[in-house]
Order: C-alpha cells, then sequence, then structure tokens
C-alpha cells in the first residue's frame, strides 16, 4: 500500500514538472508576425522601407524581453507589387505559417485584394499606410493618414494662400478616384472651383497632353495623387515644360522622396500634407533618424510609411500586453474598444479611434524649396480619423467589413 502511494506521488510529480515544462514551452512560443510587402516590382522604393521598420522595432522588442515574455518572429514575403501574390501569400501565412498577426499592403488595390481573405479566415492584419479612407472593418488597423487629416489640412490651407481655381491628376485606382472625391468635395465646401481633373493609369510615364491641359486652363492649385515609379516621372516632365503651378499632395514626398530623387527644382513649390519624414526636426524624430541609420546605413529615406510600420508594431505590443498576453483578436478589439491605445511615437503621440480603428497623427506642411530642401510653415496637432466615426461606422457595435465613400458613406447606426 505504501509501495504504491510513493508510486502515486512521484507519478503526480512527475506529471506535475511535464505540465510546468509543457506551460513554460508554450509561454515561450514566440509571437508570429507576417509581413507582406513590396521588396520589389514598381512600388517597392516606397516600401521597403516599411520592412525595415517592423525589423527595427522588433529588435527593440526582443532585445528588451519581447512582448509578455514571448519573441516576436517575423514571416515576411515579398509581394512584389502583385495583388495576386498578397492573395497567395495571405492564406499562406494565416493558414501554414498560422501568423498572429500580420502586415501588410502599399497600394488599396493590393489591400482590396487581400483584405476579403483576413474576413474570411479571421485574421488580424494592420494597413500601415496612407490612403483614401473609408475601411470599416474589425480586421483591420490603419496606422496610415487618412483624407481628413491630410485634405482638410492641406487644401484650405493652398487655396486661402494661391486661389480657389484647383485642377486634379490622380492614379487611376480606388486610392486616386477616392481621393479626388474628396477633393472636390473640400473644394466646393470652401467655395472653389474644380476646373480640371484626370486620372492617370499606373504604368503611364509620358505626360505631355497632361500637361498641356493643364497650361490650358491654368490653375491657381494643383493636386497631385500620382503614385508608382512609372507615375513619377510627371514632375521633371513639368519642370521641363516650365510648369510652375503650386501643388499639393497627399502621397508624394512623404512616400516616393522625390524630392531627395529628382534633379532640383522639379519638385519646387511642392506642399505635402505628411506624418512624418525624416527631416521633422524633434528630438524625437532625430533620435529615430539615429537609430535607423546605424541599423540601416544605406536606407536612402525613412518616409511615412517606414514609420507608421516601425510604431505600429509597439502599438501591437501595447494591446497583447494590455489583453493579458493574449493575441486572439476579439481580445485585442476589446483593448482597442477602451479607447486609449497609444504611443510616443517619432512623428508624436499615435492613438486608435475605437469605432474605426484608425490612427490619430500629426500632420506636418512639409514644403519643398526650390533646392529642394524641406520646411514646416505649418504644424497640425493631434488631427483625428473623424470622418468614418462621424458618418456612421462604430467598431464597438457593429463589424460590416466595408469601405465606403464621402458618395457612399456607412448606414448611420
Amino acid at each position: 500500500m505504501l509501495d504504491n502511494m510513493v508510486r502515486g506521488a512521484r507519478l503526480a510529480s512527475l506529471i506535475g514538472v511535464g505540465l510546468l515544462a509543457a506551460g513554460s514551452a508554450y509561454a515561450a512560443d514566440p509571437i508570429k508576425l507576417g509581413v507582406l510587402e513590396d521588396q520589389s516590382g514598381d512600388f517597392a522604393l516606397a516600401t521597403i522601407g516599411k520592412v525595415h521598420g517592423i525589423q527595427l522595432a522588433t529588435d527593440e522588442i526582443n532585445a528588451a524581453g519581447g512582448i509578455s515574455g514571448r519573441k516576436l518572429e517575423l514571416v515576411i514575403y515579398d509581394t512584389q507589387s502583385d495583388n495576386t501574390r498578397y492573395q497567395e501569400f495571405m492564406r499562406r501565412v494565416l493558414q501554414r505559417d498560422k501568423v498572429n498577426v500580420v502586415f501588410a499592403g502599399f497600394s488599396s488595390a493590393s489591400r482590396e485584394a487581400y483584405r476579403p481573405i483576413v474576413d474570411q479566415l479571421d485574421g488580424f492584419a494592420f494597413y500601415n499606410n496612407q490612403y483614401e479612407g473609408g475601411v470599416c472593418d474589425g480586421h483591420m488597423v490603419v496606422t496610415g493618414a487618412v483624407p481628413e487629416q491630410q485634405f482638410s489640412t492641406l487644401i484650405p490651407w493652398m487655396m486661402e494662400k494661391y486661389g480657389k481655381r484647383v485642377y486634379t491628376i490622380a492614379a487611376d485606382y480606388n486610392f486616386g478616384q477616392i481621393s479626388a472625391e474628396w477633393v472636390r468635395m473640400i473644394v466646393k465646401q470652401k467655395g472653389g472651383e474644380m476646373v480640371g481633373e484626370e486620372f492617370i493609369p499606373l504604368g503611364v510615364s509620358q505626360f505631355s497632353q497632361t500637361i498641356q491641359n493643364i497650361q490650358k486652363v491654368k490653375p491657381d492649385v494643383l493636386i497631385t495623387l500620382l503614385v508608382g515609379t512609372a507615375q513619377a516621372s510627371y514632375y521633371e516632365q513639368a519642370a521641363a515644360a516650365n510648369l510652375k503651378i503650386p501643388m499639393g499632395s497627399s502621397v508624394n514626398v512623404g512616400q516616393g522622396y522625390e524630392h531627395k530623387r529628382f534633379k532640383p527644382p522639379s519638385l519646387a513649390n511642392m506642399y505635402a500634407t505628411v506624418n512624418y519624414v525624416e527631416e521633422v526636426d524633434t528630438p524625437a524624430s532625430k533620435a529615430f533618424v539615429a537609430k535607423w541609420k546605424a541599423k540601416f546605413p544605406n536606407e536612402p529615406y525613412i518616409n511615412q510609411e517606414a514609420e507608421n510600420s516601425y510604431h505600429a508594431v509597439y502599438l501591437y505590443k501595447q494591446m497583447v500586453e494590455r489583453a493579458g498576453g493574449s493575441t486572439a483578436r476579439a481580445d485585442l478589439r476589446a483593448v482597442i474598444a477602451k479607447g486609449d491605445v497609444c504611443v510616443d511615437a517619432p512623428e508624436g503621440k499615435v492613438c486608435i479611434d475605437p469605432k474605426s480603428q484608425h490612427a490619430s497623427h500629426t500632420i506636418y506642411m512639409a514644403k519643398v524649396g526650390d533646392d529642394h530642401s524641406i520646411t514646416f510653415p505649418q504644424v497640425w496637432n493631434d488631427i483625428k480619423p473623424y470622418w468614418l466615426g462621424e458618418a456612421g461606422c462604430d467598431l464597438t457595435k457593429k463589424d460590416p467589413m466595408a469601405q465606403y465613400t464621402p458618395s457612399n458613406p456607412p448606414p448611420k447606426p
């Protein structure tokens, strides 16, 4: 009887040790971050920094002990600026690689190619890009700036300074089309006049007819919403044609750093509303640039998407830690719903709006000089992503998993 009791005690002890070991091993399992970004293809120039931003933040977090005692592990795929690859790799990281969260996408077309897959597979994804706005989807967190943050600051400022006759040239896909809708709406609200609007296919690199059209109507302000390597050739062609109309943009400078890539003065008199560029002259920005350059000494430029991707990892870290170490989407959304998920980013304080799961930002008006230097004639602090919430999107109550526009707003609750 005594022998049986001793054997039972030993067995219970061994089981206990086994359970502790299993629990310890489970706690030590890494948190896997899927990274689907264009490291080659038409958008790679603007997006390689997004991968680097995630790597920098991951290295820092892991060096400090990880998230809730778990290290971060990156699972990175090059999507090659190809929307079918986004779909293929999104299924792969969620179904085969079993990642806990995905950081994915530059163009809005890419995001809309993969977003239904994230919804279908109940994933959780960060879109760390400036975009045309409107996505109301509980499977998505958006850390990039949106039109009510960029256009509602940029366009009234430029119309007051230069005049109310506005011409828009935009990339011909959902980003350009919806962004142009925002431009039309704000110009009308402020008593201006749209004197022209053109949508340019992504592969186009010859702009002689567009330049002639602009010269003919002589607008006071030209809003440029051009995307990718091919379309960026517009600026040198416009400069060669001596087209000196003041330009405003929500994408140029902050994404493709054209002021660094092109010979002055092709970007002169460009005004871009950005939430970050490496020229931001604050102690937090200078410290960020210094550690970035130490890790990536050959980086040509730190754009706003790189900074968005960097602070997105820290936002995710805070969500998981406040969820008690859980990476379950429902638990993280419950944390977001509290309305106080914020980090001190290189740009300034960034917070996630619980209704839309979009980020607040400091918005910098970046002016390009004749020598392509950057100055900041205006800075707007803590501009919130207010439109979706005011229009009727409230992810704390309902998840439509849809994208809306000013002409097609969400239904009021």
